[in-house]
């Protein structure tokens, strides 16, 4: 691509891999945007002990490693879905070099889990921190598109497995998360599907409390709005809050 208008940088989410999002980067490449992304540790075709992590904060420090090497007189975009999202939130609340934006994707800073449950978890990952727990994640709450949730499902780089000690992680991340949105100063769209049952729609709300954040909510769309029927409508939608910004509108 002789001179891209922006890098996007794409970060997954939670079990999945970048493989995932080749027609997401087909959709921005037409458009002009150099693309990147890159399998969390422990995920896709990255080492490390498969979905596990010691401290959420691991995910964090590798992503600035990545901001890092893109980095040049070009914007920089960051587009990240569910646990990517709460990875680039933690990010955006750090004090690393900032992304020229963020879109956060049905971002997971809260889980349709009792807290009674999300207790528990804790507990027992201080005495079990290895014991793997299956996700109940099925692929009818990914898209309405069967075709999408029999791919997952038959996907041998996708892996459902997680420790409880990155469950726990994962929970004190969100709590520290929603503690800290007003910190948040790059601009940021934030995009939900009305009928997310892995991340509840709400999850994402406190977001838009932040003056650098805007929210838009698409009815009746389940978790990947990027492989829902109405896809394009989603993109094309995202690629028009960042142009208007990267063009100064």
């Amino acid at each position: 691509m002789p001179d891209p208008r922006a890098t996007i940088l794409i970060v997954h989410g939670a079990s999945e891999h970048i493989g995932r999002w080749g027609h997401v980067a087909e959709f921005f490449n037409a458009r002009g945007y150099e693309m990147f992304g890159y399998d969390h540790r422990g995920h896709g075709g990255s080492g490390g002990d498969r979905i596990h992590v010691e401290h959420f904060d691991d995910y964090v420090e590798d992503l600035a490693e990545v901001v890092a090497h893109l980095r040049s007189d070009r914007p920089l975009v960051m587009y990240a879905h569910s646990m990517g999202g709460l990875v680039a939130t933690s990010y955006a609340e750090s004090a690393h070099s900032q992304p020229d934006l963020l879109v956060l994707s049905a971002p997971a800073l809260d889980a349709a889990a009792p807290g009674a449950l999300k207790v528990a978890a804790k507990l027992i990952s201080k005495v079990a921190p290895g014991l793997r727990l299956k996700a109940p994640t099925q692929g009818d709450q990914l898209s309405r598109d069967p075709k999408v949730g029999e791919a997952f499902a038959a996907d041998p780089l996708v892996y459902l497995h997680g420790t409880t000690r990155w469950g726990a992680e994962f929970l004190s991340a969100m709590d520290r998360c929603r503690a800290d949105i007003g910190s948040i100063r790059v601009p940021t769209l934030v995009i939900h599907g009305g009928d997310d049952t892995l991340i509840p729609t709400a999850a994402s709300a406190p977001l838009a409390a932040a003056d650098s954040v805007e929210r838009r909510v698409f009815p009746g769309l389940r978790h990947e709005m990027h492989n829902e029927p109405e896809a394009n409508e989603v993109l094309d939608f995202v690629a028009g809050w960042m142009e208007g910004r990267l063009t100064g509108g």
